[in-house]
């Protein structure tokens, strides 16, 4: 299969390498730009981007691996505000929502779904290489930037555990030697009201400072299905100070201190059928009313991306902050020689109120409370030595997570038989999460140059994890509670999962691993602009512990860490006088214990959302990236990904049908073969220094399912898990003045396509989250 793949990928490569030949040909030689210069760009030519993938600035079209880069500009005029719209853009990254809120990013297939906090995702996010090492965390990243740069693959060696799919780093706006300042506010649909602004400039000799802050609002967008009643506010607010200070020639010190608040409503979900986790028959008189009502509830069976339904009388505020304290110290030894240090630590507190059924009734109704610190250390020495580029460091990361899950049900599995054969209710239990996560590193990445055009990367990094997890299945602590139907002298709020003993408590266990990611690989700059180059890398994520209620500390088995070896050639190309750039990649992914969300029976509480291991598995794809100035004014980027997931061999998994299947040859859920993103914008002269623009973007992705099994369910129900294709059309115009003013009109979402990004079952029905309405709006710029 992966010979089929390469032979495939091998034609496009001799097209490109015949086409850059002829342009080496026409071309002056020796006429490389450096990178400073390259970045200028003109009207008539593409703009060089400067990321640091590899933690050094360099040349996007130096930089020998896939890379999906945005400035600040196009950001904006895309209304990308966050890491979920990154799918507009980024050819093989798509984005959910979980049940409980959870974001969950994937890059090529790859990503790890689970409803918890704590969630390390496979997709780590950055802001100027400072990690947000978990999802949530990741809500103000967005704020005054420069532009982002998505790096595709497992980004282990350089990016740290956990990249199995990718790393996204965002690189803030920083403090400038002159006084400046800036802002904007947007007005659209839903009685949106955004306001971002930033001031900067110097504040005494060596010191300069930046100050962004951001304000988001916007009423109501979700409609109740049964009542007059709406919910979805958005309630946000983000802030950011940066300081640039250089004491000292070699010294360079940037300080960030940054913050967010989200009072938003938690996201109502769509109840689409009646499907529940206990095969028991009701037998209280709670569990047969709540069965009658959900059996009769007015299940929607048409598209409508704003209809929910949630318990009347029920706040659904979040109550979300997070703050973080980082510094980046970087101490020049020699000319060519440095050392750099980066220290972080973040503070995360979650409190989300979720009717998990999402009905008028309380079937259940989770309030799901949790605490994140981290504390981050990196401590690395980098130089050049004639033809060798050199980086050895390590990394000191200390997480400690707390969750709890208090949970309100009257549904299928809130019954409990006594001794004497009858059933009793319960009306609630808690999950307790808790873990101490040590985890240490060391890291060395060599770039040597063969030749003036021929190269030769390798890097490589040891990781060692200790993962300490103390959890329990708790009594809900009401009059109604679970501990009811155990032996008695639990007490209320007590712990109820069975030991090892055979006594009720909080049980405690741990998991130590160690692994080695590792990436070589071989790229050739062919002429000044153009990159062959492949790559063979081994990344890795770590295993993790559930969140469900275990009757048995047995039931606490966490799923065991995750590899990903890919092999990936690729090509980078600017042609036609930098009017036009062409990138390519072929991919092929061995993926050993992939990470997924099955489902496990859990008497008495039925067929319920679990962690599991996929023995073997692969990916295979292509995918495209255009960017070109047809005629004067027009800018177009286009890019596509082709993705093939398959499951190998055999793969016991339970269904959200409560059958235990086998997962062989399916393709992995929430994985969309083909994804396409086009943008045009037109910029064309006024009249003195007024511009005028028009643009349009829209992005596309073919069919997926939310669930492994989904096609094996009861006459009628075989497409519940379907998450159905859909594309996004979004469309602007404006004008800027004297490069300082801008106007803009703007609409998402254009055609109202009614579309859903996550199907979920993890109560008595099955419920999708849906996607955004049509909005639109105007936003004002200024920049002084």
């Amino acid at each position: 299969m992966k010979s089929t793949w390469f032979s495939l990928y091998a034609l496009l490569v001799a097209g490109v390498t015949a086409g850059g030949q002829a342009l080496a040909r026409s071309s002056t030689p020796g006429t490389d730009k450096s990178a400073d210069s390259a970045s200028a760009g003109s009207p008539q030519q593409l703009a060089e981007v400067i990321v640091t993938a590899e933690k050094r600035r360099e040349r996007l079209g130096n930089v020998p691996m896939s890379i999906t880069a945005a400035t600040r500009d196009q950001l904006i005029s895309q209304g990308i505000e966050g890491p979920a719209d990154l799918e507009k853009i980024v050819p093989g990254f798509t984005y959910r929502l979980s049940q409980n809120g959870t974001p969950v990013y994937q890059i090529r297939g790859v990503g790890f779904y689970d409803e918890q906090v704590a969630v390390a995702p496979a997709v780590t996010i950055y802001v100027d290489q400072v990690p947000l090492p978990y999802g949530r965390m990741a809500e103000g990243a967005s704020l005054d930037l420069e532009r982002v740069e998505v790096l595709k693959g497992p980004q282990g060696t350089l990016f740290g555990e956990n990249s199995t799919g990718g790393a996204v780093n965002y690189i803030a706006a920083k403090p400038t030697p002159s006084f400046s300042a800036g802002g904007d506010l947007t007005y659209g649909r839903f009685n949106e009201v955004d306001v971002d602004g930033f001031v900067s400039g110097p504040v005494t000799s060596g010191l300069t400072a930046r100050l962004a802050i951001t304000s988001e609002t916007r009423d109501d967008w979700q409609v109740s299905r049964t009542r007059n009643d709406t919910t979805g506010e958005r309630d946000f607010q983000a802030a950011r100070l940066l300081l640039d200070w250089q004491p000292i020639d070699p010294l360079h010190v940037m300080f960030n201190v940054n913050g967010w608040q989200d009072h938003s409503d938690t996201q109502a979900g769509q109840a689409r059928a009646y499907l529940p986790v206990s095969a028991t028959p009701p037998q209280t008189p709670v569990t047969i009313q709540t069965a009658s009502d959900l059996i009769h509830y007015p299940y929607l069976t048409g598209d409508s991306d704003r209809i929910a339904d949630w318990n009347a009388g029920q706040s659904f505020r979040r109550d979300d902050r997070f703050y973080q304290f980082a510094a980046r110290a970087d101490y020049a030894l020699a000319p060519n020689l440095q050392v750099v240090s980066i220290s972080s630590y973040c503070d995360l507190q979650v409190n989300d109120p979720i009717d998990a059924d999402a009905t008028q009734y309380s079937a259940l109704f989770v309030d799901q409370v949790g605490s994140i610190e981290t504390f981050s250390q990196e401590l690395r020495l980098e130089g050049k030595v004639a033809r060798l580029d050199w980086m050895i460091g390590g990394n000191y990361e200390k997480d400690q997570t707390r969750e709890t899950q208090y949970t309100t049900i009257d549904g299928s599995n809130s019954q409990a038989p006594t001794p004497s054969g009858t059933f009793i209710h319960f009306n609630g239990i808690n999950l307790l999460n808790n873990e101490d996560i040590p985890n240490r590193s060391g890291f060395a990445s060599l770039t040597y140059r063969l030749t003036d055009t021929l190269s030769l990367l390798g890097s490589g990094r040891y990781t060692s994890q200790d993962q300490d997890f103390n959890g329990c299945m708790a009594d809900g602590g009401g009059p109604l509670g679970f501990r009811i139907a155990f032996p008695p002298g639990i007490p209320p709020g007590g712990c109820l999962t069975v030991l090892a003993n055979g006594q009720s408590g909080l049980y405690r266990t741990s998991l130590d691993q160690n692994n080695v990611s590792w990436r070589g690989g071989i790229s050739w700059k062919m002429t000044p602009d153009t990159l062959l180059y492949a790559n063979v890398t081994k990344g890795f994520k770590s295993g993790s512990f559930g969140t469900l209620p275990a009757v048995s500390y047995l039931q606490f088995k966490p799923v065991s860490q995750e590899s990903v070896v890919a092999y990936e050639t690729g090509f980078k190309a600017a042609l036609a006088q930098r009017r036009l750039e062409l990138s390519g990649a072929t991919f092929y992914y061995d993926y050993e214990n992939k990470q997924i969300q099955g489902y496990i029976l859990v008497p008495p509480f039925g067929n319920l959302p679990y962690l599991v291991n996929i023995p073997k598995s692969r990916v295979a794809g292509t995918e495209m990236d255009l960017t070109a100035l047809p005629v004067q004014g027009l800018r177009w980027t286009l890019g596509a990904t082709y993705l093939a997931s398959k499951v190998l061999g055999t793969a016991l998994v339970g269904s959200p049908y409560g059958a235990t299947i086998n997962a062989g040859g399916e393709a992995f859920p929430a994985t969309p073969k083909w994804q396409v993103q086009n943008d045009l914008q037109y910029d064309f002269p006024l009249s003195g220094d007024w511009t005028g623009f028009v643009g349009a973007s829209y992005s596309y992705r073919t069919g997926t399912v939310a669930a492994f099994g989904s096609e094996t369910g009861p006459a009628g129900t075989a497409h519940l898990f379907d998450i159905r294709s859909y594309g996004l059309l979004g469309m602007r115009a404006g004008v800027e003045i004297n490069d300082r003013y801008r106007i803009q009109v703007y609409g998402e979402n254009l055609t109202n396509t009614q579309y859903w990004n996550n199907v979920t079952h993890i109560y008595d029905t099955v419920d999708r989250v849906t996607g955004f309405p049509i909005t639109f709006g105007i936003r004002l710029s200024a920049r002084f």
